[in-house]
């Protein structure tokens, strides 16, 4: 069973930053695919970014230049670096992980308890 804790989350301003987070434990691989979700009151889960073993990165449209996803498999940690953050950012971010050294789409295996984010406007 993996296990994922993530980390990061709090209050901002609108056009303010913040960093988010995510250890992974238990009988994984570092290096394979990991992403980000999040999901606002009322509305379903959605992807926000993922990486996959070399490095390559895919965002949604609407965080695009915004933020950044990044890895350290030395740690088994993957960081959701969060610029320009807007009040429709608000919303619980979920750290995933896929048992894949490849990235298909935004099909996951676990999810972890998330980290709530918070744009004041």
């Amino acid at each position: 069973q993996v296990v994922l804790v993530e980390s990061g989350g709090g209050s901002a301003q609108s056009g303010g930053s913040l960093k988010l987070s995510c250890v992974a434990s238990g009988p994984t691989f570092r290096s394979y695919c990991k992403g980000w979700f999040r999901q606002a009151p009322g509305k379903e889960r959605e992807g926000v970014a993922r990486i996959d073993n070399t490095g390559q990165t895919t965002y949604a449209n609407f965080v695009l230049g915004r933020f950044t996803i990044s890895r350290d498999d030395a740690t088994n940690t993957v960081y959701l670096q969060m610029n320009d953050l807007k009040p429709e950012d608000t919303a619980m971010y979920y750290c995933a992980h896929r048992d894949a050294y490849w990235c298909d789409g935004w099909s996951f295996d676990y999810f972890g308890q998330g980290t709530q984010v918070t744009v004041r406007s």
